[in-house]
C-alpha cells in the first residue's frame, strides 16, 4: 500500500476514526490498533515480508533487555554482536547477496576460472533498510548506555513498524518515539491542521511534479546518446527535481500522517537545493539517514578528533557506506565517493586552524552564486546515481559538456508548460519557507498564510492539480527500491 494510492485513501480515515475513538481509553489497546494497522499496510505488498519484521522487532527487544541486564561488560559486547550480526546479515542477503555473488563470479572469470556461481531469485522486502537502521539504534544506545529499554513489547513492535515512516523514514530514533508510545495522546486540531498540510503538500510533489518528471527523464536516461547536450541537462536537472519532490514528499506525508494520530516524526528535508555548499547540503538532504552514519558510524571511528589521514579515512568510509546503503550496485558506490571529494575540502577547511566562519562557501562574495554552484554539483552527482552503470554515467556527463551547443532547442520538446508551472510553484513555496528557515519539527507555513481565503483558494488548486495529475496507477516512490 502507498501513500498515493486509493487503497491509502480508504485505509487513513477508518484506522484515524478508530483510533481516535480508542486513543483515550486504554493505551495498550490503542497500541495494537497501530501495530496491526501497522503490518496490515506493511502486508500489503506482500505478507511474507511481516516475517522479517517481526523477527527483527523480537531480536532487539529481546536483545536490548538482554543488554541492560547484563553485568559484564563483555557479555553486552558479544549481544550487541549478535543484533548487528542478524540484522546485517538479513540486510546483506535480501539486498546485496546477488551483488557479490555476481562480482565475485565476474572476478573468478576474468582469472580464468570456471565460475558455478549462480545468483538468487529474491525478492527485496521494501523498507528493510529503513526499519533495520532504526532496530540497530535502539540496541547500539542501550549497549553504549544512552537508553533503557522498555518493558512494553507492544508499543515496541509498534515503534518499528509504525506505518507512516515505515517504508521509506524518516529514520526515527527510540530516544525521541518509542516514549510516545507510553504516552496518552488527545486530538490536536493544531496537530490535525499542519498534519493535513504537509499530506496535500507532499501529495503535490510526489503526483503532481515527481511523477511528471519521470516520463522525461526516463526517455532522457534511456538513450542519452540520441540527445544533444543541453537536452541531457535538461534531463539531469528534471531528476534532481523529481527525486526530491518524490523522497521529501514521502517524508511530508508521512510526519503529516503522524501528526493525525498525535505523534511528532523528525524533519527530514530541509530545503536542500538552497545549500550554501556540499557540507550545507548534507545538512538538509536526508537529515534522519545522514545523522545516523554521523553518530554510528563517523563518531565511533572517532570523528575529526584524529589525525589528518584518519579524517579522510573517516570522510570517505561514511561517504562509501551511505551510497552502499542505497543499493547493490558500483553507480552508488561511485556517487558516495563524489560527494566525498566534493565534502573534503570543505571538511578539512573548517577544521583547520585558519578555519573562517564567515568563508565556508565557494564564493564568499557571490552568495547567489554558491547554491547555484552546488546544484550543479549534486546534479552531477545525481546522473551518477540514476545511471544503470559507472560506463552509461561516465558517458552521459561527457555528451553534457562535450555536446551542449548541438540541437539548442531540441529539449524545448521535453518542457511541458503544465508542469513548468508546478514546479516554480514548490519554488516559490520552498524559498519562502527557507528565507523563514524553518527550524526542526516545525512546520513550514502554506503560501498565503495571512490571508484565509487565498490560503483555501490555494488548497484548492493543489487538490485540482493533484487530481488532474493522478495516472491511470499509483507510481511507486523512488526510495522504496532502497
Amino acid at each position: 500500500m502507498i501513500f498515493n494510492s486509493i487503497e491509502f485513501a480508504i485505509f487513513l480515515p477508518i484506522i484515524f476514526t478508530i483510533y481516535w475513538i480508542l486513543a483515550n481509553k486504554n493505551l495498550t489497546i490503542r497500541n495494537l490498533l497501530l501495530l496491526a494497522s501497522s503490518y496490515f499496510f506493511y502486508g500489503w505488498w506482500d505478507a511474507r515480508f511481516l516475517i522479517l519484521i517481526f523477527f527483527s522487532s523480537i531480536l532487539d527487544y529481546s536483545v536490548g533487555l538482554f543488554i541492560y541486564k547484563a553485568k559484564r561488560q563483555a557479555v553486552k559486547k558479544r549481544l550487541l554482536y549478535f543484533s548487528l550480526i542478524a540484522n546485517l546479515g538479513l540486510l546483506f542477503f535480501f539486498k546485496y547477496f546477488n551483488f557479490f555473488a555476481s562480482e565475485l563470479a565476474h572476478g573468478l572469470q576474468t582469472l580464468g576460472f570456471n565460475s558455478h556461481i549462480r545468483t538468487l531469485q529474491i525478492i527485496l522486502p521494501v523498507g528493510i533498510s529503513f526499519y533495520t537502521f532504526q532496530t540497530l539504534s535502539y540496541t547500539i544506545d542501550i549497549y553504549k548506555g544512552k537508553l533503557k529499554p522498555t518493558d512494553n513489547p507492544i508499543a515496541f513492535f509498534a515503534f518499528v513498524s509504525f506505518f507512516p515512516q515505515l517504508v521509506a523514514g524518516p529514520i526515527e530514533r527510540a530516544s525521541e518515539l518509542l516514549p510516545q508510545f507510553t504516552q496518552k495522546h488527545s486530538f490536536s486540531y493544531r496537530l490535525a491542521k499542519t498534519g493535513t498540510w504537509l499530506i496535500l503538500w507532499g501529495l503535490f510533489k510526489k503526483v503532481a511534479i515527481a511523477d511528471n518528471c519521470a516520463p522525461i527523464v526516463n526517455k532522457i536516461f534511456d538513450n542519452p546518446e540520441i540527445y544533444a547536450g543541453t537536452t541531457l541537462w535538461l534531463g539531469a536537472i528534471f531528476f534532481a527535481i523529481q527525486i526530491y519532490a518524490d523522497f521529501s514528499g514521502y517524508s511530508d506525508i508521512a510526519i503529516g500522517t503522524a501528526r493525525l494520530f498525535g505523534f511528532t516524526l523528525m524533519t527530514n528535508f530541509r530545503y536542500p537545493y538552497f545549500a550554501a555548499n556540499i557540507a550545507d547540503f548534507w545538512k538538509r538532504w536526508h537529515i534522519s539517514l545522514s545523522t545516523w552514519f554521523r553518530d554510528y558510524i563517523y563518531i565511533p571511528l572517532g570523528g575529526s578528533r584524529v589525525k589528518l589521514l584518519f579524517k579522510i579515512r573517516n570522510i570517505f568510509i561514511v561517504f562509501l557506506v551511505s551510497g552502499f546503503w542505497h543499493g547493490a550496485n558500483w553507480t552508488f558506490i561511485t556517487w558516495g565517493a563524489f560527494h566525498a571529494v566534493l565534502f573534503l575540502p570543505l571538511y578539512l577547511k573548517k577544521h583547520s586552524s585558519t578555519y573562517d566562519n564567515h568563508s565556508n562557501i565557494f564564493f564568499k562574495k557571490a552568495k547567489l552564486l554558491a547554491p547555484l554552484f552546488t546544484f550543479i554539483c549534486v546534479t552531477l552527482g545525481w546522473v551518477i546515481f540514476r545511471s544503470d552503470t559507472v560506463s552509461s554515467a561516465s558517458t552521459y556527463i561527457t555528451h553534457m559538456f562535450t555536446d551542449t551547443f548541438n540541437a539548442p532547442g531540441q529539449f524545448v520538446l521535453f518542457l511541458k508548460p503544465y508542469l513548468v508551472i508546478y514546479i516554480i510553484i514548490l519554488i516559490l513555496q520552498e524559498y519562502i519557507n527557507y528565507k523563514q528557515e524553518i527550524k526542526a519539527n516545525q512546520i513550514p507555513e502554506p503560501l498565503f498564510t495571512k490571508f484565509k481565503y487565498a490560503r483555501y483558494t490555494y488548497y484548492i488548486i493543489l487538490c485540482f492539480i493533484i487530481v488532474l495529475s493522478y495516472p491511470n496507477e499509483a507510481q511507486s516512490f523512488i526510495y522504496f527500491q532502497f
